[in-house]
């Protein structure tokens, strides 16, 4: 089991005292630099000169420079932009200004754990990582609760780098809720596989065969989108809320004798055998290097997917549907 940790178990002290550099003002960073400076922290903020993210930070209030500045004069630098970006801004922006005593801090372990940034040994690495988008982060702290979240430490030259970064979970809300012990692999490897296999490309892939199958077999469109997809929300919320059983227990009985019975038939142990060969390639590298490279040559492969998933039937018909449910935002 992990060890979870609260507030009783952080120092916000440990911060207060310290310059802390928020690099990058986006879904994420916002959030983190708002409800520190709201616990009584030192925030700046790193972005690109004239940029959204640089106007938003001013317009809120916050000191903001570009990435080295500010991590020359922080004493806790919060690497807060795209993954994809982390390893330019730190050669371009970070690296030189990682003088002994400081903390490098991520809320993802991808260039950590795959070696794409090698941060010098006198330097605390941690990571603390809220499990929801910096929106709902921001709204939780102010509605006097916070969001859960993983802490890691790959590096304590300090000595004191858990407790620092306890703090600083504390600051930003999240040991209200709990902060659950892990290691950069753990979370790096779990949050890939995750997103690969069940969270966005098990869910799209499922809910596209299943539209594709009702419409190939002669039914509407439409009908095939209200059955495979719309309604997915209402059961995944049902989830979310009390687990398997409380959806079942909320679902009509041949629904749930369905999911007993059909559900292992889709997902069976022909799919186990190849999230286990996806799990392989997340852990010995083969994913990160693909993806790396992919970046490097200017995502064709990511951009061609991108075009041909919008042009997707059920996107189509979903555009459609939606303009009829008002309560949808844009």
């Amino acid at each position: 089991m992990a060890k979870i940790y609260y507030d009783k178990d952080a120092n916000l002290e440990l911060v207060k005292g310290k310059a802390i550099g928020i690099i990058g003002f986006g879904s994420q960073g916002h959030a983190h630099a708002q409800n520190l400076r709201d616990s009584g922290c030192q925030v700046i903020v790193a972005e690109a000169k004239g940029t959204e993210g640089w106007k938003n930070a001013q317009k809120a209030g916050f000191k903001v420079a570009d990435a080295a500045e500010v991590a020359k004069e922080a004493a806790i630098i919060v690497m807060l932009v795209p993954d994809n970006l982390h390893p330019i801004v730190y050669r371009e922006s970070i690296e030189k200004q990682l003088s002994s005593g400081k903390m490098l801090m991520f809320a993802h372990g991808f260039n950590i754990h795959y070696g794409q940034i090698v941060p010098p040994p006198d330097v605390d690495v941690t990571m603390i990582a809220p499990k929801c988008p910096g929106h709902m982060l921001r709204q939780l702290y102010t509605e006097g609760s916070g969001a859960p979240a993983l802490v890691a430490v790959h590096q304590d030259a300090s000595g004191k780098a858990r407790d620092i970064a306890l703090a600083y979970a504390e600051g930003i809300g999240c040991a209200r809720a709990g902060v659950l012990e892990t290691t950069f692999a753990e979370e790096t490897e779990t949050d890939l596989f995750g997103e690969q296999t069940v969270l966005c490309g098990g869910i799209s892939s499922l809910v596209k065969a299943g539209f594709e199958t009702l419409v190939e077999a002669g039914y509407q469109p439409e009908i095939a989108y209200f059955e495979c997809f719309h309604e997915l929300k209402l059961i995944i919320d049902l989830m979310y809320q009390g687990g398997l059983n409380y959806m079942r227990y909320s679902v009509s009985d041949t629904a749930e004798y369905g999911d007993y019975t059909r559900g292992p038939r889709v997902i069976d142990d022909m799919v186990k055998d190849e999230m286990r060969q996806i799990l392989a390639e997340i852990q010995d590298g083969t994913f990160a290097k693909e993806w790396i490279l992919e970046n490097q040559a200017g995502r064709p492969s990511f951009n061609a997917s991108r075009r041909k998933e919008t042009e997707h039937e059920i996107e189509i018909v979903g555009n459609k549907l939606r303009g009829m449910m008002p309560w949808l935002k844009a």
